[in-house]
């Protein structure tokens, strides 16, 4: 008994001070924790170069900047078509190619056919950027949807005697992928395009770039940048539509013709300029409305909706009013796309190819 309460003496000891009760407990060595111990804490710095690399690397960031370079470099060597077409659509000066053009040298000198050019490119290279990457984005997305449908049981609905098949397969994802790029670079950059416009056509009025962003702000606030945003899409959508989904037909037919697995860069110039000369003629009444309505109040006079600026068109100038600026569009536009597809297609190659996605 005496060695059992040495025992527990050593162990544990408890005692009472008023109502408070302590007690100290020995525990068993093998749960005593270590006085003494090596601890060391390791941490790994992530490989941020690396990181940014591999993102660098990727399609998406390659196809994002292949669009960026392609339409910075379209758009500094074009910058004078672009200058006379919007003056032409919009009815500033001479109703002649020729006459705008000698009118503008006279008027700003030679400084002036790159008018709105420092805003043109930053307005070009987000939106040629975001609508490439968008289209091909798209493109692969329903492409691959396609292809699952295609190979499971497509989802059906029966109502009585008649059976309906909901099926992709007479869907284009071209046609789908390029109305998706118009829409979605339009929403994103529409506010460079009024800066673009009011820079162009009055200079007296909008001299610089700071000057213009201050007085459209207070002339209307954030809502002035988005003039015209409806007309734009009603008009963007059957051009980008028909521009990309031509592209691709003629791309396909040519090389089945010629028994060829690519174009040479001749070819993808020829075909871009004449996809583009196709949905500019398609889409051009509704871009005379839409220059109209978001530069309308420049002029005293603002039609209330598109329609209604069409209508004012053809009461003005006839139904030849709608193609009013159309050979100068032409000009633009068909250099500009097939320029704008043969640097796409020669950036592709380096940026996305070449690190291996095919």
């Amino acid at each position: 008994m005496a060695f059992e309460s040495q025992s527990l003496k050593k162990k544990s000891s408890a005692g009472v001070f008023g109502d408070v009760l302590y007690g100290t407990m020995m525990l068993p060595k093998e749960l005593e924790i270590e006085k003494e111990s090596n601890f060391e804490l390791r941490f790994q710095v992530p490989d941020v170069g690396r990181v940014i690399n591999d993102f660098l690397r990727t399609r998406e960031v390659g196809e994002f900047l292949s669009g960026a370079l392609a339409g910075a470099m379209t758009k500094a060597i074009l910058a004078p078509l672009e200058t006379i077409r919007t003056r032409m659509v919009v009815g500033v000066g001479s109703k002649h190619i020729g006459g705008s053009f000698v009118e503008v040298i006279e008027q700003h000198g030679w400084q002036g056919l790159w008018a709105g050019n420092a805003i043109n490119m930053l307005r070009i290279i987000p939106t040629q950027a975001i609508e490439l990457g968008t289209f091909e984005c798209v493109k692969r997305t329903m492409t691959s949807a396609q292809e699952k449908w295609n190979h499971a049981e497509c989802p059906r609905m029966q109502i009585g005697h008649v059976s309906l098949n909901f099926s992709l397969s007479w869907i284009s994802p071209v046609a789908v992928a390029g109305a998706a790029a118009g829409i979605v670079s339009t929403l994103a950059c529409h506010p460079l395009e009024v800066l673009k416009d009011r820079l162009t056509v009055s200079r007296e009025a909008y001299p610089c770039l700071s000057i213009a962003i201050s007085k459209i702000y207070r002339d209307g606030g954030i809502g002035s940048f988005y003039a015209g945003i409806a007309p734009t899409l009603i008009g963007m959508l059957p051009y980008s539509t028909c521009y990309y989904f031509m592209y691709d037909k003629l791309k396909k037919s040519y090389c089945e013709a010629k028994n060829k697995k690519s174009l040479n860069r001749p070819e993808m110039l020829l075909l871009g300029a004449l996809s583009g000369f196709t949905a500019s003629t398609i889409s051009f009444p509704l871009e005379v409305a839409r220059k109209r309505l978001m530069v309308g109040a420049l002029q005293g006079k603002c039609p209330p909706h598109m329609a209604a600026a069409l209508s004012e068109v053809i009461r003005e100038e006839g139904l030849r009013g709608l193609y009013r600026g159309w050979g100068a569009s032409c000009l633009k536009v068909m250099p500009s796309s097939g320029i704008t597809w043969m640097f796409y297609e020669a950036w592709k190659d380096i940026l996305v190819v070449g690190n291996g996605h095919l």
